[in-house]
């Protein structure tokens, strides 16, 4: 006779679903793992009340349905310079711990609505963003208020560098290519580490026009920029 149980196991032994297990743990309904890393005994499942388990599970709600939701909480139209939460922006939510895995793709997972409705109410919300979730370079250009060349150029100067990056498959296009990504905190605090540039230039400088940034090298010894 079978002694522990992991979390599929204990799904299958309640007649729950397995996100409505993950959710009863997260919340505290019921008792964290005794028999192990990730495991629990067969007697603390004889304590555990199947239906209220499954009364506590609202949903899973989507990723795509987590991220507009918080749009919304941002603001519309959103704030100047603030990028559009995404579903992938919801799984880096969860690994940081914000969120509650419930199923699903990893990196747009199943979550809990009620607790993506408290994120919503924080209003710490956009500090926590910029935290948590990375930026592509398409991103970070629109959280500058500048054009994608001229974030480009910063990159190629040495003001930013990448912090990770992601995989995207482009079917139509030509297949996988990998995506920097970027500390949104590092974005957002270059108008402050860098008060020589002409901000207002780089935000207003028309398409097409030659990046003011051009001119720009970087140094050999400093890895900064000779002006």
């Amino acid at each position: 006779m079978r002694e522990s149980f992991d979390e599929y196991g204990a799904a299958s032994r309640l007649k729950v679903t397995v996100a409505a297990w993950r959710w009863a743990v997260a919340s505290g309904l019921v008792p964290a793992a005794d028999a192990g890393a990730g495991r629990w005994s067969r007697a603390v499942l004889l304590a555990v009340d199947a239906e209220a388990v499954r009364a506590a599970l609202r949903g899973p709600a989507a990723a795509f349905w987590a991220a507009e939701r918080l749009n919304e909480a941002l603001g519309e139209p959103l704030p100047f310079g603030r990028p559009r939460v995404t579903a992938a922006a919801v799984g880096h939510l969860v690994r940081a711990g914000h969120l509650v895995y419930l199923g699903g793709d990893a990196g747009c997972p199943d979550v809990h609505p009620d607790q993506v409705e408290a994120l919503a109410r924080r209003r710490d919300l956009p500090a926590l963003l910029d935290r948590h979730v990375p930026l592509g370079p398409d991103q970070a250009a629109l959280r500058l208020g500048v054009r994608r060349v001229d974030f480009d150029r910063m990159v190629d100067l040495g003001w930013i560098t990448p912090t990770g990056a992601v995989e995207i498959n482009y079917k139509r296009q030509g297949g996988v290519t990998r995506v920097p990504l970027y500390s949104a905190q590092d974005v957002a605090l270059l108008p402050v580490i860098r008060p020589e540039v002409d901000w207002h230039e780089l935000r207003t400088v028309a398409p097409g026009r030659r990046s003011p940034l051009s001119a720009l090298t970087p140094t050999a010894e400093r890895g900064g920029t000779r002006y």
